[in-house]
């Protein structure tokens, strides 16, 4: 299956799943992951008509997308991975939507660096709705209150919430609890559900929902 196609049965996936829920066509955005994908495939993508596109690491990103966005300008690059406070530069630089706030020292790296570049990407925080000791994000007894700390401590506008259910769980609850939090803390912007579940997201409330091997295929990850 061409890149193109597997867009093509993507998005036919995405709208029935929004008809279902009783939402309107085009109210999920879908985010098309190419980390490890080359920049070829990133092209194939925007010639299938996809412009919003997320990546895990800054240095991969970088790698690809200057060229990218200097030929299609209205690409849209979010990061969805991890992002260390040394990287924020960069990141404010390239990136228009980041998901992964998750700490007060990130918050003010990037509040630091979006007024010296004087640009605004839109953030989101990171959840750990699975309290998982490896795995990044803020717990969800916390989130409202980092939220409100974003906000009034680092001047930050905080857009919304993200989150990576635990790889075995059913993944519904931590997508109702996500949107339950969203709800809470006032932000708009749900981003949950990946290649495997993100039907159930957009049935949960999702807005962004991630999706790279229905796109792209099995990643080779030690070609990343």
């Amino acid at each position: 299956m061409t890149i193109s196609e597997a867009l093509g049965r993507v998005r036919a996936v995405i709208e029935g799943a929004e008809e279902e829920a009783g939402r309107p066509t085009g109210s999920v955005t879908l985010i098309a992951v190419s980390k490890t994908f080359p920049e070829a495939d990133v092209r194939a993508a925007i010639a299938a008509g996809q412009f919003v596109f997320g990546e895990n690491r800054v240095q991969e990103a970088a790698t690809k997308f200057p060229s990218v966005k200097a030929d299609f300008p209205s690409v849209e690059l979010h990061l969805i991975g991890p992002l260390q406070s040394n990287k924020a530069r960069e990141a404010v630089a390239l990136f228009d939507v980041i998901h992964s706030v998750d700490r007060d020292k990130i918050a003010a790296a990037l509040a630091k660096e979006m007024r010296t570049q004087n640009r605004f990407p839109k953030l989101l925080v990171q959840v750990n709705t699975g309290e998982e000791p490896q795995k990044a994000g803020i717990a969800p007894r916390e989130t409202v209150d980092f939220v409100k700390r974003c906000r009034d401590v680092h001047g930050l506008a905080i857009t919304g919430l993200m989150c990576i259910p635990p790889v075995g769980d059913p993944p519904a609850p931590h997508f109702a609890l996500l949107d339950e939090l969203a709800r809470r803390a006032g932000v708009a912007f749900r981003s949950m559900g990946m290649s495997s579940d993100y039907e159930t997201a957009i049935g949960q409330g999702a807005t962004h929902v991630r999706v790279g091997s229905a796109i792209f295929g099995f990643r080779d990850y030690g070609a990343a």
